[in-house]
């Protein structure tokens, strides 16, 4: 398949406030299409003009200034090839569901972003020593938790000036579309997709923890079962099976090869492995990805013999050790999904509708 075939708006699972997720056949593009793109939106895509627009960066630092636009170009362009995933991809396979958007293992993607490192910018305005945490504002507000608030979130310090957080302007090479962020988005590699503060306008350096709805209300773990509540942070380890589709028929004796993506919360990915009906595990064979923070392409043959239902797994592992889990770690609000990947096909041989029977009762 090739990009021009591939279906060209994500699927919708809100229409207003706008989420929709990647579909399935954009996956087999190792950079996903920005218009097939997962799109997470809260309160309404706020449309700002690029000639307009201002970023305002203040709180602990010696000379608060604003930047425009034209500005921020004229300082150079860094390119990074990552994954966003929101932090409630798979929340649907979790049991019991907890409330929140109903996505299914799609609200993730890879794409190359262009733009200006966020310490740049910190470094012109000086930060003072006992700044902790910068809080970065949307131009997006809505009603949350009985009141009106901006989509605000926060970055220890450290990984704010990182080299690699970004104020991206750029995506897969064409400037930001409005449900992604335009005309200036925070990206962080690494993190679940809730740091990628969309509609960037404001940044300011604060000397105590943020508190805001979306950082102690929203995107925390909680009652969670083996993680410490708090805010969301690092990408948990985590696959995705691209091919074969789940419930696609296959003939017995045909060779097929099961492939997919692998991502970690900027952590190599190491180890790929398939399972067949609760079977042996076997190693996939990965191929190099395209930076530090792309996910990595795996793939594993396989030809089934048996005729009827066959249930597929693919679990990761990365280069400290974890591994994803065979259930979902479950939390009241469903963030941080990332049970092993499942797809189940039928064997059979083309038109032997008694084998298909056999198969449903079995």
């Amino acid at each position: 398949m090739t990009a021009t075939d591939l279906p060209r708006a994500p699927e919708t699972v809100t229409a207003d406030p706008y989420n929709a997720q990647t579909p399935p056949a954009a996956f087999a593009e190792r950079m996903t299409p920005v218009d097939a793109f997962f799109v997470r939106d809260h309160f309404g895509i706020p449309r700002l003009e690029p000639h307009r627009w201002r970023l305002s960066l203040g709180g602990l630092v010696e000379a608060p200034c604003e930047l425009g636009y034209d500005e921020l170009l004229a300082l150079g362009r860094r390119e990074l090839d990552l994954v966003l995933e929101c932090a409630g991809n798979g929340r649907s396979l979790m049991a019991p569901r907890p409330p929140g958007l109903p996505w299914g293992e799609r609200a993730v993607g890879c794409a190359r972003f262009a733009g200006v490192p966020f310490q740049a910018i910190a470094a012109r305005a000086g930060v003072a020593p006992r700044t902790i945490e910068f809080v970065f504002t949307g131009a997006d507000s809505g009603e949350a938790h009985g009141r009106r608030v901006s989509f605000e979130r926060s970055l220890p310090v450290d990984v704010a000036l990182h080299p690699d957080t970004l104020l991206a302007t750029h995506m897969n090479g064409v400037p930001l579309a409005a449900e992604h962020g335009a005309p200036v988005r925070l990206v962080v590699p690494g993190r679940y997709a809730v740091a990628d503060v969309k509609w960037l306008v404001g940044a300011r350096a604060v000397a105590e923890p943020f508190t805001g709805v979306f950082q102690t209300d929203e995107y925390v773990y909680r009652a969670s079962r083996g993680t410490p509540d708090g805010p969301v942070t690092t990408m948990r380890v985590k696959s995705l099976i691209t091919a074969p589709e789940p419930g696609a028929v296959v003939a017995p004796g045909a060779e097929l090869t099961v492939r997919g993506w692998a991502w970690s919360g900027g952590v190599p990915v190491r180890l790929v492995e398939v399972q067949v009906d609760g079977g042996n595990w076997h190693e996939a064979g990965l191929a190099r990805p395209s930076g530090p923070y792309a996910w990595t392409g795996w793939s594993l043959r396989w030809t089934p013999q048996r005729p009827g239902r066959h249930r597929l797994l693919a679990r990761a592992t990365d280069a400290l050790g974890e591994t994803q889990p065979l259930r979902a770690p479950w939390n009241a609000q469903g963030y941080g999904c990332n049970a092993a990947a499942s797809v189940e096909v039928l064997v059979r041989m083309p038109g032997n509708a008694q084998g298909t029977a056999a198969a449903q009762d079995g």
